[in-house]
């Protein structure tokens, strides 16, 4: 079966910094375009970063600058450094597996909580 298990999310401060990371298994990540993307309460789930299986990168608006995303494919793992984070940053955050495949899936994470706090 595959599995996406996010860790290091937590409580941080408003300009702080968290680094939360993505394991995959089940699959062979290097041949997917890896991302978070992450959803507050009320509001849409929205793209943060993607690295693509090229290694090409993407940011959401609301955090470029602060935020960097990397991968290392020998480890079948992905990370986002959080820095700079603000309260608006408090989410759960989600890791996303996208093989850009007609007739294959992509898969998600289940979540791990980021909250950004005083």
């Amino acid at each position: 079966q595959v599995q996406l298990v996010e860790s290091g999310g937590g409580l941080a401060q408003p300009g702080g910094s968290l680094r939360v990371s993505c394991a995959a298994s089940g699959i062979v990540s290097r041949f997917y375009d890896m991302g978070w993307y992450r959803q507050a309460p009320g509001k849409e789930r929205e793209l943060v970063a993607v690295i693509t299986s090229r290694g090409s990168i993407n940011y959401g608006d609301s955090v470029k600058g602060r935020f960097t995303i990397s991968r290392d494919n020998a480890k079948n793992t992905v990370s986002l450094q959080m820095n700079s984070l603000k309260p608006e940053d408090t989410a759960v955050y989600y890791c996303n597996a996208d093989p850009k495949e007609s007739g294959f899936r992509m898969f998600w994470g289940q979540g791990t909580q980021v909250t950004v706090s005083s």
